[in-house]
């Protein structure tokens, strides 16, 4: 391996040809910590002033100088709790029949008569064996001595005394008189307010009998006694036909966009209860807004730290890729609330014509169709808050789709092109596309609209997208050229044979124009095989022996029909000038304000590989050779791209010069190559792993097999064929 001081040497290489304080800055350790909480700042800081609730300055008893409408909707607990106990009051007390009562008070006066009738028969047994008579009065008294004191209470001696004087006859007849009436009128519902209808009831049955005054008037005493409520409160079912009622009782609700008091109205106590509870009112703070809208920012940040964070990116490419997207970022939310202003002229249509669709196109054009793709819906959301006025709700849902549907537009759109001419059609294809979603928002509404406000729409629509094209085409080279991003649009424009570098590659070196198409070829198919970017590994290759252009006859490939210059020159200058074709192509590329990328590119592609030839034609002549004389200065390859195309470098130069390639000796070949480069520590800073190397010499077999195929021989003509 190669030792930590030479890597360490390599990385101070590299940062020296950089400029100190942007490499500082992008290097610093936290500066996506802090740019995440900058790009939630923005968020809060834009949507602030369209979630703070809004309040009015009205007084009680005062009139309204608006139609006042409710912003949300919210439950009003006190005219639920009114209505509830309205629905509780409306309810009847549910009352019972109890059957036990009827059949208690029955068995009551029967235990009565049958009490009166032992006594009477104890009596007269008594008198049979005894000379003296038991006397009516000293009957009574032992009657009362045997009934409950509740019953004495209530039926004085003189109602018992007829009974005990009357025949058994009359006796039976008054027992059976009695229970008969006191049964059918309990079996009756008798409730407390029914109770005198019931005793008089009973009464009137008993004097229909042929009893004599006296017993009657004792019966007729004994069954009113008798006669007791049967039909009683049930409190139980009462209480839950109340709570039944009541949990029937809807939840009152004040509405969104209900109208809580017209203009010129007076401001009642209940409008004023509503008002507050709405929150309306200006002696009322609410934070809540503010919180749902810190944990909405909050998402949204986490979103976007998930995608950066995920990716296993060095800290100063992640810095500036979350730089790039943050400035995108704030730039479109700031054309949203700028077009947002002329809201307050009562036009609360204007947000359609906002160019949202550039900061989408700008994302996938310089940094990720992913990334733009969700940014299409964070500005969806973000539009619908920033454009709610008008709206009873806090989100205008309308203009969110309107905005997530122009965006997506111009991502998918720029998808399958990479040209710069193709923003425009992108832009013209968004503005379809808005004049259709729009068209549909309006057919949906079914509202009447004049032929002047659908037209105002339709031209709000077709500018949004052709401004967001114009828009994206002129901050694509500020970007580009400030934070250094090579985009795909700008690969394929520098792919361009027309290119100035690349006519000159061309029409001075033929043969290094070849050579570099066949390693470009040979790169791009080695990248996509292991996910790298082999559009840039293609167009890098076609600039990397830039260099070449500038003593173009002291390589081999250039060399037709003539004496190869090397044979005249020692193998130390030699190897000066191989070596030279380098750092000439590095300044060449400064010169032209290339990308760094292709910098790095020219610049590594032979890392501090050994010039083997010259080394050993030097070492023939004088043992006092050192080999670090004959290495390229490097750095080694940095990235994958830049050491796939050092391996394919050296394997079209190798592969070219074999006699008769077959496919067992390019394998073995290709193998042999990266092996050297391996043990020689050409790729230990490049991050490619051995079976990434495997695939990558599987795709380069592939590839050369493909261009160095067997061909048919053909015989030749003889001279009489060529007569004939």
């Amino acid at each position: 391996m190669k030792s930590e001081n030479q890597k360490i040497k390599n990385k101070k290489q590299i940062q020296k040809k950089q400029s100190p304080l942007l490499e500082k800055v992008k290097n610093y350790k936290f500066l996506h910590i802090i740019l995440y909480g900058i790009l939630g700042v923005i968020l809060f800081v834009a949507l602030y002033s369209n979630v703070k609730p809004e309040t009015l300055d009205i007084e009680l008893f005062s009139t309204s100088p608006e139609t006042i409408y409710a912003p949300t909707t919210v439950v009003d607990n006190e005219e639920t709790a009114r209505r509830e106990k309205e629905a509780s009051n409306s309810v009847e007390d549910q009352f019972v029949l109890r059957k036990e009562v009827s059949e208690s008070r029955v068995a009551l006066i029967s235990s009565i008569f049958d009490t009166i009738i032992d006594v009477r028969n104890k009596d007269d047994l008594n008198n049979s064996e005894e000379s003296d008579m038991t006397t009516p009065e000293e009957k009574v008294e032992m009657l009362r001595e045997q009934l409950t004191d509740s019953i004495n209470e209530k039926i004085s001696s003189e109602t018992f005394l007829p009974l005990m004087q009357a025949t058994d006859e009359e006796m039976m007849l008054a027992k059976d008189t009695v229970v008969t009436a006191v049964n059918n009128t309990m079996s009756q519902e008798i409730s407390v307010v029914q109770l005198s209808e019931a005793k008089k009831q009973v009464e009137d049955e008993i004097r229909n009998t042929s009893l004599n005054s006296d017993v009657l008037a004792a019966a007729v005493t004994l069954a009113r006694f008798s006669i007791t409520p049967n039909y009683s409160l049930d409190l139980e079912a009462t209480n839950q036909k109340r709570q039944q009622a009541m949990d029937e009782v809807k939840e009152v609700q004040i509405k969104q966009g209900q109208m809580i008091v017209e203009e010129g109205e007076l401001i009642s106590n209940e409008v004023y209860r509503k008002l507050g509870l709405v929150g309306l009112l200006d002696d009322q703070h609410s934070y809540k807004p503010f919180i749902g809208l810190g944990l909405f920012v909050f998402l949204i940040v986490t979103g976007v730290v998930y995608y950066f964070e995920k990716k296993d990116n060095l800290i100063s490419s992640k810095n500036n890729s979350l730089l790039l997207y943050c400035l995108i970022f704030a730039i479109s939310i700031l054309l949203m609330k700028i077009v947002s202003l002329f809201q307050k002229i009562d036009y609360n249509h204007i947000g359609y014509i906002v160019p949202v669709a550039m900061g989408a196109m700008l994302v996938k054009l310089l940094l990720n169709e992913r990334l733009a793709i969700l940014t299409s819906m964070i500005f969806a959301i973000c539009g619908s808050i920033i454009f709610n006025e008008g709206i009873t709700g806090s989100f205008n849902f309308s203009i969110g789709v309107y905005y997530l549907f122009g965006c997506l537009a111009g991502v998918l759109f720029l998808g399958n092109h990479n040209l710069r001419s193709k923003i425009l059609h992108a832009g013209l294809f968004v503005a379809l596309m808005n004049v259709f979603v729009l068209s549909a928002i309006l057919l949906i509404r079914n509202g009447s609209y004049s032929n002047v406000e659908i037209g105002s729409y339709l031209i709000m629509a077709t500018a949004s997208g052709l401004v967001a094209s114009v828009l994206t085409i002129g901050f694509m080279p500020f970007f580009e050229t400030g934070f250094g991003i090579l985009s795909t649009m700008r690969l394929i424009e520098l792919s361009n044979p027309n290119h100035p570098l690349l006519r000159k590659i061309l029409t001075e070196t033929p043969g290094t124009y070849h050579h570099s198409v066949m390693v470009a070829n040979l790169s791009e198919s080695a990248c996509e095989a292991i996910g790298a970017n082999g559009l840039l590994a293609r167009v890098g290759a076609y600039y990397h022996d830039i260099g070449k252009t500038k003593r173009p006859q002291y390589f081999i490939e250039n060399q037709m029909n003539i004496e190869n210059p090397h044979n005249k020159l020692s193998a130390q200058l030699s190897k000066n000038i191989i070596i030279a074709h380098v750092t000439d192509g590095v300044d060449m590329l400064k010169k032209h304000k290339m990308p760094k990328e292709f910098i790095d590119i020219a610049e590594q592609h032979h890392g501090t590989s050994l010039l083997k030839y010259f080394y050993h034609q030097a070492k023939q002549s004088n043992d006092n050779i050192y080999e670090e004389e004959f290495r390229y200065p490097g750095p080694t390859p940095q990235t994958k791209e830049i050491a796939i195309i050092s391996i394919a470098d050296s394997v079209e130069a190798a592969v070219r010069s074999m006699s008769n390639p077959t496919p067992e000796k390019i394998e073995k070949l290709v193998r042999s190559i990266i092996a050297d480069r391996l043990q020689d520590h050409q790729l230990d800073e490049c991050d490619l792993t051995l079976k990434e190397l495997d695939i990558i010499a599987k795709s380069f077999c592939e590839s050369l097999k493909g261009i160095f195929h067997s061909r048919i021989e053909y015989p030749e003509i003889n001279k009489k064929q060529k007569v004939k």
